[in-house]
Parts: C-alpha cells; structure tokens; sequence
C-alpha cells in the first residue's frame, strides 16, 4: 500500500432534531389551535420553542485510507456511514474533527447523484465528468467505455428523468468508474441494479484497485465485502467498533445483529398464510436442543409447520449461512417431488440431518421460509436460527487443519490408492 491519502481525525457531525406534535399528520382543527395557543403564549410575554434533540450521527471517528486500499464500512442502519461518505465526498460539513483528503474524489452515494433530470444520458456524462474535473478531451477519450459498460447505448440522447432506477445506477457507477478518480466513494446504492450488472461492477472495482486507486465502499452485502475489500470499518451508534480484516469484522457484526437468535423458536399462527412454519430447532442426535456443536457431533434441523390450503408448487426450506455467506439451500422437495404435485392440509414436522461431519469451527445462522416453486415466497424468516461449531473433539487430521485450511466446510473423503502397474495406466 502507499501513502495516506484519507485522514479522518476526531470526526463529528451533529444534528437537532425538532420535535413537535406526535403524529404523521397535522389536521387544519390542530394547526389552529396550536396557532392561536403560539400567539396566546406571544401576548403573555412567554417564548415560543419547539423541543429540540441533540444527535449526534458521527462521534470522535478517526481512522486511515492508503492509497489502492478497498475498505469496506458496514454498520447497522443509522450507524452513520451514509453520513461519513458525504463528509468525505465533502457535500456535508463536520460539526467537529477534520478529514484529509489527497486526490480527486468520484462518489456515488444515491441513485442520479450529480445528474440533471432534463438532459439526455450523454449531456449528463459531460456534466459529471466536468464536475470531476476531467477535460473534454479525457471525457471523449473514455466515452464509448462509458457507455458500453452501462448498456445505455438505445437510451444516450433520452432525458435521464424517464431513466429506470437501474439505467440511473448503471450510468452513474460508469461515469464514476471510468473517468479515473484517484478516489472512488461508493454507497449502498449498487443493490439497485441487477445480478450482473452487480458482477461488473466488483470487477470494475477490483481492476480501479489494482490500478493503484482507492476505494471506500458501504454495502449490507458481506459477500460483496469479502470479496472486495481489503479492510473493513464497523460503525456502531457513530463510532468506530473496529477496523480489521473483512472476516473478522463481518463475523462480529453478524453474530451481533443476530444476537437475538437462538436454537429454538416458536411464533403465532396466522390463518391468512397458506404454508406457515410455526416452530424450528437445532437439534443433536439425542433430540437434545443446543446451540453449540462439536464438529463431528450429529447436528439435526426440526421444523414444524402447518398447510391451510393445497396447492401445487408448495415449498418449505431453509438456507445456511456462515457470516452472511449462503453455504446451500435445502427444499424438502428436493427429494420429494412429488410433494410439488400435492400436500395435503394437516400439520406436519419435517427433520433434516445435515452431513457429519460437515461445518469448520464458526457460527451458523439458518433463515427457513415457505413458497411457490417459481411464484414467490410465502414467509420468510431470516436468521431465525442460529448456532455454534467448535473443535472439541480429540486431535485428527481433519480438526488439526480444519481452521487453517481453506473453504467454507470441512468433509472427510475417502481416497482410494492402488498401486499403478510399471508402464501400464491400468491399476490393481
């Protein structure tokens, strides 16, 4: 890495939030009334103030960007990172603190930043590049990239207000990864567009790494995190929790948003669902409930659910996850087709033994949901599950390494090894 080239020092930025009546809306009857009660207390010589809060989005921040780092800065929503990216992209000012900044910045921080409604895609891509600082003759020179990695080719000469939320995305990430800012700033604003637009755009932001350039990126998507980034920020209530490698951060965020999860879980029928479940468990081979497993210990998903109306194409399933990373999903269709044909109304429980062993030493979250097969869903739990693997056993082969290996799961295979017969390929 080279030098610094983003100096965040004591950052703060406070709000005052106003508050006044309670309520989403204020009929004509309580504006009047709350006038004439404002003038009553003006004739009485009293002041008039709204209540007023403190709040602070950013609190004593500090940290360091090199150049041709990826860092990554998740947090929970309201954790301040959309705030610290428009302090860096310098649209808002801090309260307190002060932030370096070496070399140009390009930001993407909502859908048609930096974008005028009435011009067409192509005046716009002038517009943003002139904002950047680019000469016309470096904008020309990287136009037909521009558009070629947009896909916008049909739509250049059309006014951008009649642009789709992805046309706008998939144009602004273009101008702002194309024009070669020595610092690209983006915001959650990438989960707009689809899958492969998605996957252009980690590439593009893999190759503006490799370049030498920087990249600050906030995403909900760890996966994206992982495989981006070189470093991760976490932000809690304004504050840096940590900065780190992506897999501990993320793993630490993760088990706190899901602190609430457990190994067991029952929830209230609803008559209107179709398919609901209505209880799960984690079980081991006993039918003992836990949450925290030995890796070559048996390791049991219960779930028990209700079908109120038949129809076909009725699914139930579960996915496992290890740090916001999918390892499979599983449908109790897979070897039960015949089940997408006809279920019949009842209450059922479902048990489903995973491999063992299977899982490396980590923890585990499960979402469960029910649907129609190419419809849509009917439920969806997410995390409602959760549990622990550890390395508890004695020493073998496969706990020895099972940390330090690499994958996401840890499966003992037979190899079968013969003696090969001299100048022969056939083996006995």
């Amino acid at each position: 890495m080279g030098e610094t080239v983003i100096r965040v020092e004591n950052l703060s930025k406070k709000y005052l939030l106003r508050h006044e009546q309670a309520g989403q809306y204020k009929t004509l009857r309580d504006a009047i009334v709350s006038g004439a009660s404002s003038l009553k207390q003006r004739l009485s010589g009293q002041s008039v103030r709204a209540k007023r809060e403190e709040f602070w989005a950013l609190k004593d921040v500090s940290f360091e960007v090199k150049q041709g780092e990826v860092v990554g800065i998740i947090g929970r929503n309201g954790a301040g990172k959309s705030t610290l990216l428009k302090i860096l992209s310098r649209i808002t000012e801090p309260t307190a603190g002060r932030v370096s900044i070496r070399g140009r910045v390009a930001s993407l921080l909502e859908v048609g930043t930096g974008f005028h409604p009435e011009l067409t895609g192509r005046e716009n891509i002038f517009l943003n590049g002139a904002i950047l600082g680019m000469s016309r003759v470096e904008i020309n020179r990287k136009f037909d990239e521009i558009v070629a990695f947009a896909e916008v080719e049909k739509f250049l000469d059309t006014p951008v207000k009649h642009y789709s939320s992805g046309m706008y995305v998939r144009l602004a990430f273009a101008v702002a990864a194309h024009l070669e800012p020595e610092i690209l700033i983006i915001d959650e604003v990438l989960a707009v567009g689809d899958a492969s637009f998605q996957k252009k755009c980690l590439g593009k932001m893999e190759e503006v790494g490799k370049d030498g350039r920087t990249v600050i990126f906030v995403s909900h998507q760890m996966d994206m995190i992982h495989a981006l980034c070189d470093r991760c920020i976490l932000l809690d209530k304004g504050s840096v929790m940590l900065s780190s490698y992506p897999e501990e951060v993320t793993e630490i965020y993760l088990n706190s948003s899901i602190i609430g999860s457990q190994a067991r879980f029952k929830i209230e029928e609803d008559e209107n669902l179709a398919l609901q479940i209505i209880s799960g468990k984690v079980l081991n081979s006993n039918n003992q409930n836990k949450d925290r497993f030995d890796v070559f210990e048996q390791i049991i998903i219960e779930i028990e659910y209700i079908v109120r109306k038949t129809r076909a194409g009725a699914i139930v399933n579960f996915e496992l996850k290890r740090n916001a990373t999918s390892l499979f999903f599983s449908f109790d269709t897979d070897c039960s087709p015949d089940l997408l044909h006809s279920r019949q109304e009842g209450a059922y429980i479902s048990r489903v033994k995973l491999p063992c062993p299977l899982l490396k030493s980590g923890f585990y979250s499960l979402t469960l949901g029910t649907g129609v097969a190419n419809v849509g869903k009917i439920q969806h739990l997410e995390n409602i599950l959760a549990f622990n693997v550890e390395l508890i056993s004695q020493p073998s082969s496969l706990l020895s390494y099972a940390e330090t290996r690499p994958g996401l799961i840890a499966v003992p295979l037979t190899w079968k090894t013969q003696t090969r017969l001299k100048n022969s390929e056939v083996f006995v």
